[in-house]
């Protein structure tokens, strides 16, 4: 957290749910999306609480579809090099 006019401010991770929706899991990230901008917006309205809570949750769907896009890449590279695809 960093400090901010005597508050704390949460990370929302919104270019990381940015990079999901991109690059790894579309429809996880998407809702990443949702939760970021609802801890951004708890920010701005100095609600800390629920800001964390949205965060939180956000980090923990980001944590998901990046292990959910790395078993998708692993899959497909495997059934590419051994032919199945």
């Amino acid at each position: 957290m960093e400090e901010g006019q005597g508050r704390s401010v949460t990370s929302s991770y919104l270019g990381w749910s940015i990079c999901n929706t991109l690059c790894c899991c579309l429809p996880l990230g998407i809702v990443a999306i949702v939760f970021s901008s609802k801890a951004q917006n708890a920010n701005a309205r100095g609600e800390s609480a629920q800001a964390e809570d949205a965060a939180r949750i956000a980090r923990n769907i980001n944590i998901i579809a990046l292990v959910c896009g790395i078993i998708l890449i692993i899959t497909a590279i495997v059934l590419t090099t051994t032919g199945t695809i």
